[in-house]
């Protein structure tokens, strides 16, 4: 699949949750492990945390995929679950959740605002000429950018999603106040079960829209993660072993446990604590960032952190220590 392709498919999911007051460090490191196990999924483009501001009273995370299907994979996992349940104790009421896919992307970093809407299937025709003059008023507002209309998606999610986007929070406030809203909204009372959430300006280009938006093409995440998976994989996998060695167990069962346990602290200790730290600004760069410079540099920290691992087991088990 080509890069205009992958980008046009690109979805993202928009989710917010309340945490319980004292507890938003212990949250924030949960949800950071939460993004690393999603990187490991199918499609992955990036993640993003973003605390409560004054416009957003919300933790808004907002994840981003190269398709649905892929999204909706890691929506549902068994793997995000197991996640969910050991961060609930941290959870000040239900997360909610908007998901979204379009095609190109604005850089400005506007403020967004994400409507919901539960629309029965004989009043669709009418909601959408209700949107339309919506979108008429606000656009004759000052500061306005965009807007775009999502519909339900099945399996993932049944609400009509719109998002427009202002250039400042005084902008769109002056739309939110406004007495042409209001009327529409009376206009629209059949309408009225909706929820409304703004996002601070934080997430720059990660929501989609129509225009003339420019994307630079998504990186080659497989071939990145597995250069990643390398790095984290080789001291884990020689440290094991020597640490195994003295058991002196056949090797179907030395395989067998070591496999298990290299599992294990690939997932919650060299991951998150050695090679996310490291390589995080190659695997998920900043948009704005050069491709080259960012690839340049991510490799040379690939080579340097295996040619470091490299001596070090050579004067270990050659110099030092012979395993038996």
């Amino acid at each position: 699949m080509n890069a205009e392709r992958n980008v046009a498919a690109a979805a993202t999911a928009i989710i917010g949750q309340k945490v319980l007051p004292g507890m938003e460090q212990e949250f924030e490191s949960w949800q950071e492990d939460l993004n690393t196990a999603a990187a490991y999924y199918p499609g992955f483009l990036g993640a993003e945390i973003s605390p409560p501001t004054s416009l957003q009273p919300d933790w808004v995370i907002v994840y981003r995929f190269d398709s649905v299907a892929h999204l909706q994979a890691w929506i549902n996992s068994g793997t995000r679950q197991t996640f969910l349940d050991v961060g609930a104790k941290y959870f000040d009421g239900p997360a909610t959740q908007q998901v979204v896919s379009s095609g190109t992307q604005s850089l400005d970093p506007l403020v967004t605002v994400v409507v919901t809407h539960r629309v029965h299937p004989n009043q669709v025709d009418e909601f959408l000429d209700w949107q339309n003059h919506m979108v008429q008023e606000e656009s004759k507002f000052e500061g306005f950018r965009g807007t775009e209309l999502f519909r339900p998606i099945e399996g993932l999610q049944e609400e009509w999603t719109t998002l427009y986007r202002y250039d400042s929070a005084e902008h769109l406030d002056a739309w939110l106040t406004s007495p042409q809203r209001q009327q529409i909204l009376a206009e629209g009372e059949r309408f009225s079960d909706f929820n409304l959430r703004t996002i601070d300006n934080s997430f720059g280009s990660w929501f989609a829209f129509q225009g003339n938006g420019k994307e630079a093409p998504p990186p080659p995440s497989e071939a990145r993660t597995s250069l990643a998976i390398w790095v984290g994989l080789y001291p884990t996998v020689v440290l094991l072993t020597l640490a195994l060695s003295p058991l002196h167990m056949r090797l179907w069962i030395g395989l067998l446990v070591g496999n298990l346990l290299s599992s294990f602290l690939m997932s919650f200790l060299t991951m998150p604590y050695y090679v996310n730290p490291l390589l995080g600004r190659w695997l998920r760069p900043p948009p704005n960032e050069s491709a080259t410079r960012t690839n340049l540099r991510g490799l040379g920290l690939v080579a340097v952190a295996m040619a470091f691992w490299a001596a070090v087991f050579y004067l270990v088990t050659v110099r030092f220590w012979t395993l038996p």
